[in-house]
């Protein structure tokens, strides 16, 4: 799980923006840093460097925050892939076991989606994986585990989901199971803020 499931909001703020879409985020109501001086400290111009590293550390944070390393590592796994690594990379972020149940509606966050992984409430292709970096094949059926079904989280985020199921993945939310039909592109997924996905490659490959 994350260490800064505590903290989540103190992402969005910091980068003044809506990471996750939610009503309740406080970057929309202070939208300024998070911290005692916060209010009284002007967002200033970035320098390219700086620019490079926000758009970094608000990707990496909208996919719960997951590690420098895991990060990284997942840069340079897309940097090996022929074309275009920002593609690449996006597209390896979104083949992660705990992003693609957040997608389908099972949870209501990404961080929650880590915590149901890791507690062994998902099957994939029928056996039970508890590694929310666990990388999902195109075709792969994902379901939640029968004796899970029934948390009240998992009902409240099915039958009345938060978020559009995105194209790229087939979903039946009442069976709580779903298959990822294929890797997508950046322009399909539905990022609530804005990401800059060609900074980040620039941030690596300095």
């Amino acid at each position: 799980m994350s260490k800064r499931l505590k903290s989540k909001h103190k992402i969005s703020r910091r980068y003044g923006a809506n990471l996750w879409g939610r009503d309740n985020d406080p970057s929309e109501k202070r939208n300024y840093i998070p911290g005692q001086h916060g209010p009284s400290i002007n967002r200033r111009v970035a320098s390219d460097f700086g620019k490079q590293l926000s758009a970094k550390q608000m990707l990496k944070g909208y996919y719960g925050n997951i590690t420098e390393k895991q990060f990284r590592n997942i840069y340079k796994d897309a940097l090996k892939k022929r074309g275009d690594t920002s593609e690449s990379f996006i597209g390896l972020l979104e083949r992660r076991l705990d992003i693609i149940v957040y997608r389908m509606n099972f949870v209501p966050t990404v961080f929650a989606a880590r915590q149901f992984v890791n507690h062994k409430h998902i099957l994939v292709n029928g056996k039970k994986v508890n590694i929310p970096s666990y990388r999902v094949e195109e075709g792969d059926v994902i379901e939640v585990v029968e004796s899970s079904k029934q948390i009240p989280i998992v009902i409240e985020s099915t039958e009345t989901p938060a978020r559009a199921i995105p194209e790229y993945l087939d979903v039946d939310l009442k069976n709580r199971k779903g298959k990822f039909v294929r890797t997508p592109s950046f322009a399909e997924v539905p990022y609530p803020a804005k990401m800059e996905v060609h900074l980040v490659v620039e941030f690596y490959s300095r």
